[in-house]
């Protein structure tokens, strides 16, 4: 039993990690949502100190994940997932898969924007990112270009890009979003039909 509690606490380290940089989050901006100094931040992602569980909690929350994805609970065999919602700056997000550190999917609402700003904060960070709109209508800037979604549009991009994206329509938008902190890409792949060995030609008949 103590093997296996070694086990899994040597296996938070890395999930904190790899948690807070899916997020885009800094040691000094947890320090500063958690109060909890970076010094014991970082002893705790390198594994060079034990959680406590009400670190742990503390943790979950300024993160938005269960803490069961912190610990690396055993599966419970239920496949269902009961996905959690937050708002930050006025956006709802709905994590849609519990996969810390490697590929990721959210809901992400935008609301109605009255006064959108002509030159949106842009912001960069690790990973590669895919969305799809399901409704309404997004800016999407990138560095120094700019598009327009509608509704069944798609687009991706490297998230060490200079990007913001913004509501321009008149109703909320709703988006679904691939995120892989690592920078990996969505691979589509489509089965094609057995290949059919053609009919052998036809002798000339003659008539």
């Amino acid at each position: 039993m103590a093997d296996q509690l070694d086990t899994i606490l040597a296996a938070v380290g890395p999930r904190l990690r790899a948690v807070r940089k899916a997020r885009g989050i800094t040691l000094e901006q947890l320090a500063e949502t958690t109060g909890i100094s970076v010094s014991i931040l970082s002893r705790l992602e390198s594994g060079r100190r034990r959680p406590t569980l009400d670190v742990l909690l503390q943790l979950a929350t300024a993160h938005h994940v269960a803490l069961d994805d912190l610990v690396g609970a055993p599966a419970t065999g239920d496949p269902r997932i009961r996905p959690r919602p937050t708002v930050r700056n006025g956006i709802t997000w709905l994590p849609l898969s519990r996969n810390p550190g490697g590929l990721n999917a959210f809901k992400q609402i935008i609301p109605v924007d009255p006064d959108p700003p002509e030159h949106p904060d842009q912001q960069v960070h690790e990973g590669y990112e895919w969305l799809y709109l399901i409704t309404g209508r997004l800016r999407l800037v990138l560095a120094d270009k700019d598009f327009v979604l509608t509704a069944g549009e798609a687009a991706e991009f490297d998230t060490r890009i200079p990007h913001a994206a913004v509501n321009i329509g008149p109703d909320p938008v709703e988006l679904l979003i691939i995120f892989g902190q690592q920078g990996e890409r969505v691979h589509l792949r489509a089965h094609t039909a057995a290949k059919r060995t053609p009919p052998p030609p036809q002798p000339d008949s003659d008539h």
